[in-house]
């Protein structure tokens, strides 16, 4: 099983102290009632070998070389330990000389966000709905003094642990499993994103107040999320489903957003990149067996889901509390 021991031991010297008093009966109790299969992926990270690191490059990619290159049995070995562990959602991870080719090139995500954002040295960082950890990786890249991620599925815990122990267990990042609900508002984060999460909320504004809650005075929030187009009243309510997803609740237009924002008492709120989703930022890989953005689309016309809505567009927000 996954132990949580030696971020206890980080936290309690730093700025996160407090969260000693909540966190350890909470992942006692999550532990508890974990996923069925958790048992078998967390022995999946287990199996997975330690391996000397001759670099990690953080900053183009997340990418670690070996000393020496490894024999194709020794690849083909991690390769099925990691394909026990699909779907790869957000990546790429360049491992080892091997090549995790996630659903989603969140790269693609990064290099849009990144130019916008405060600069991530020394900073202290919040990833709400980190998914496996890729972005919290290129935020080490940036120079982040410490990145915690949180997200209650727990086999993106176990995929985020497997490419840590394939980075040579950096702890620079970790990935704790708890909903943003459940934590205690610290208001100690330098900077917090929150992307691909909002429109899962049922309830948009109190997930604001959450966000908010973790930032300390003056700390910047990063803000991604499927938006519709319209003027500051508009906001997209699907039916039973948008673009195959149950999970979806609103879609605001972005001067909706931004209100919303506003109200939620941020400051400096401002959108710094609109984007329709491409099909070469989503799409079918080796390392995913479910269907993806092409199966989503209205077959005749890809302006469309296929559900008759518009197609995901996504936004990107800054604010400041």
């Amino acid at each position: 099983m996954i132990d949580f021991r030696p971020f206890y031991q980080q936290i309690a010297v730093s700025e996160l102290s407090s969260w000693l008093e909540t966190l350890p009966s909470q992942l006692a109790q999550w532990q508890k009632q974990t996923h069925g299969e958790y048992a078998k992926w967390a022995k999946i990270v287990d199996f997975l070998p330690h391996l000397e690191t001759a670099r990690i490059d953080l900053k183009t990619a997340v990418k670690s070389e070996p000393v020496s290159p490894l024999s194709q049995g020794e690849q083909q070995r991690i390769i099925y330990h990691l394909k026990q562990l699909m779907p790869w959602r957000k990546g790429p991870y360049h491992l080892h000389g091997i090549h995790v080719d996630c659903e989603w090139r969140s790269d693609f995500k990064w290099e849009r966000v990144l130019p916008h954002l405060a600069p991530l040295q020394d900073r202290l960082i919040l990833d709400v709905g980190c998914g496996s950890g890729y972005h919290m990786w290129r935020m080490v890249g940036e120079g982040a003094k410490m990145v915690v991620g949180i997200d209650p599925t727990e086999l993106f815990l176990c995929q985020f642990e497997a490419v840590r122990k394939l980075l040579n267990n950096d702890r620079r990042a970790n990935l704790i499993p708890l909903g943003i609900e459940e934590m205690q508002p610290l208001g100690i984060f330098d900077t917090v994103f929150s992307m691909g999460v909002l429109y899962h909320r049922k309830s948009p504004l109190d997930h604001l107040s959450q966000l908010k809650n973790q930032l300390r005075k003056g700390g910047e929030l990063v803000l991604e999320t499927l938006v519709t187009d319209g003027d500051e009243h508009h906001v997209l309510v699907p039916a039973e489903r948008y673009a195959k997803m149950k999970n979806v609740y609103f879609i605001p237009s972005v001067p909706c957003l931004i209100n919303w924002l506003e109200k939620s008492g941020f400051s400096n709120v401002r959108c710094v990149d609109v984007e329709v989703t491409s099909l070469e930022e989503q799409r079918k890989t080796e390392w995913l067996e479910n269907e993806s953005l092409i199966d989503f689309l209205d077959p005749n016309d890809h302006s469309k889901t296929i559900e008759g809505y518009p197609a995901p567009k996504r936004a990107v927000i800054l604010a400041n509390k």
